[in-house]
Parts: structure tokens; sequence; C-alpha cells
């Protein structure tokens, strides 16, 4: 194998002026450049990656932990889209950059992520994603100064660099569209409470609500997930049966997610109700194997999974740049709303319009 002293002795060049037109860190006339290339290409040098690396302290690597691979498709207990959706968004600028995305799955196990860490910093990565399979908080072990890291739809104590979800405005768009259409009694099948996004949808929820000055009614806001999802159509049944029942009973049903959403389809039909003629529905997240299957398609707010993951990647490249280091305040990505068949237009001049046409 050709090493650089072959190249110099072809070229009739010293072995300094190879290695400077290899690292490009200093000037070299165009004709000894042309010489020491056609030497290389002669000989077939292939340059040593690891040493240049070692001399430039820039590897090209960049870090990402996921859960992504592992995770089964069918797993029914993630309240959000498939993680994928953010390593593809990631994938998308990190190639453009010209680096070289390096995956690392944490098989679900956290306790693995440590050892992750340890291992890309090993590696020299120039820096490091972390992704989270839904919106929370994590705890995470410090990296050296001059690693930087983002975390993609999570977030820390430390004040890490954060892309995170707009759980707040979606609801809040989604609710204020409902109210648009004529819905004044929108129910609420929320997400476990111990998931960050509950909170801040029913925020949203609420502020929609206060800029239509409606009033917030409890009754109509129920958790519809459960940890174990085997008895989870039941508390949904029940809650269901209780807000149809009340003296005046909610015109719509907004879920969690598309999953809880299905399940909603399922009750009010075997409770003989149309979906959206007597009752409507809205999920969250536009899980589109489900919201594009549904029949009538499901209206719900874009989980903004790949933009996320774009965010994440730019915003890392720009820290391995020197650029935005002091900014520590997270991003936030909104989603808009995907507005299809499940839900009905109860607007006056609506339903007038709708008794024109079928009488014609």
């Amino acid at each position: 194998m050709a090493t650089i002293y072959d190249v110099a002795k072809a070229a009739n060049v010293s072995p300094k002026t190879v290695s400077r037109v290899l690292n490009g860190d200093a000037p070299v006339g165009d004709k000894t450049r042309d010489a020491v290339n056609a030497a290389m290409a002669e000989l077939g040098y292939v340059p040593s990656n690891a040493a240049r690396m070692m001399r430039s302290n820039r590897s090209g690597l960049i870090g990402l932990i996921t859960g992504a691979i592992s995770a089964p498709t069918e797993n029914v207990q993630v309240a959000g889209l498939p993680e994928l959706m953010l390593v593809q968004g990631i994938q998308q600028i990190i190639g453009l950059s010209g680096k070289t995305l390096m995956i690392a799955d944490s098989g679900g196990q956290r306790d693995r992520v440590p050892h992750l860490i340890e291992t890309f910093v090993r590696h020299r990565v120039e820096g490091l994603i972390y992704v989270a399979e839904y919106h929370q908080k994590v705890q995470l072990p410090r990296l050296p100064d001059d690693v930087p890291m983002v975390l993609a739809n999570c977030f820390d104590d430390a004040g890490t660099p954060a892309v995170l979800p707009d759980d707040r405005r979606g609801q809040h768009d989604l609710v204020a569209r409902l109210i648009a259409a004529g819905h004044e009694r929108i129910a609420y099948l929320t997400l476990r409470e111990d998931i960050v996004a509950t909170g801040l949808r029913k925020a949203g929820y609420r502020d929609a609500l206060a800029e239509a000055h409606l009033p917030y009614d409890a009754s109509l806001v129920q958790c519809g997930e459960l940890i174990n999802p085997d008895g989870e159509t039941q508390v949904l049944w029940d809650a269901i049966d209780r807000m149809l029942r009340l003296p005046v009973p909610p015109t719509v049903f907004c879920c969690g997610n598309d999953r809880l959403a299905l399940k909603v389809y399922g009750i009010l039909r075997s409770r003989g109700l149309l979906v959206p003629s007597e009752i409507s529905v809205a999920g969250y997240d536009n899980y589109r194997v489900i919201a594009e299957t549904l029949y009538p398609p499901l209206t719900t707010v874009e989980l903004p999974y790949t933009a996320m993951g774009v965010r994440a990647a730019q915003r890392l490249i720009g820290l391995i740049s020197g650029e935005g280091r002091e900014d520590l305040a997270p991003s936030i990505v909104a989603g808009p709303v995907q507005w299809r068949g499940s839900v009905t237009d109860r607007r006056p001049n609506n339903v007038s319009q709708l008794k024109i046409v079928r009488e014609e």
C-alpha cells in the first residue's frame, strides 16, 4: 500500500508538501498540487482519515441516539408517532451538510444511553443528537464542552438546546377550528396525566375556549389513556357514556391521539351513532396509517416530527460551527390542523345550504 513518502518521491516533492495538499492547511502552487494529485492517482494512495481527524479534530461524524429502530411497530403505549420520522428529518440535513450520521439504538433501555454517549465521544463525534420517543424531561450525562448536543422531543434541567413540539398551540388551533365550525360543547379525552403534552394541550384547549368566550366545563374533560391498554376501551366507553348523558352533551370528541380516536370511532358506532352526522371526532398526531384509512378520514393535528428532526439537525450544525451557543431557549415547532371528514360543520348557514342542496 502506497504511503505519503511514496507519493512525495513520485511527485518529486517533500512529504510535508504532500501533507499540505491533503489537509489544505497551507498554500501550494497549482503545478505542485497537480503533480501530487497525479502521483496519488497513479499509486492508488488512500489518505488516512483517522490520522487527518487526529490533526484537525474534525471527524465529520454526528452521533444520534434513538430507540426508533428497535421499537416494535405495534407498540400501542407510545403517545405519538414513531420517532423514526424524527430520525428521517435529521438524516436529510446531516446528509446535505456533508457529514456522516452514526446511529445507535438504545433498545428502549435508558440505562444504556450513558454508555452510548461515551462510545460516541470516544469516536470523536463533532456533535450528538438524542431523540426521545415522546415529549418528556430527560437527564443525560454531561458531554465535553467541545461536543455540543441537541435534544429532540425532550428537554432537561441543564438547559441543553432542545427542539420540542408546540403541544399547547396545536390543541388550541384544533379547538379554535372546531369552534369556528359551530361546535361549542367540545369534549376532550386526554392522554395520561403524567405525560408533559397533556398539561400543555389542556392549556391550549382552555385558551381556545376563553378566546371564544365559552365556559370551561370540567365534565367534558376526561383521561382516556391507560399505561396498560388492556382496559382502555372500557375506560373510554365509560367516559363517553357519562358525557353523552349530560344535560347538554358534546357535539365533538377531541382525542389525545389518533389511536384513541380509532377506538372512539368503534365505541360510537357500537352505540348506533354516525360519525360525523350525529357526532364528530378529532384526533392528534396525524398518524396517517390511522387518520387517512378511517372512514370518514380523521380530522387531526400534525405532530411535526419530520420538521423537528430537520430543526434539531440544523441547530446542531450551527452549534458545531460556533453559532447560537449562547441561546439556551428550546426551539418550538408547530404543526397544522389537518381538516378531514370526521367533523361536521354546525354553523346555521352551512346547515341551510346543505338542506337546499339535498332538496334540489
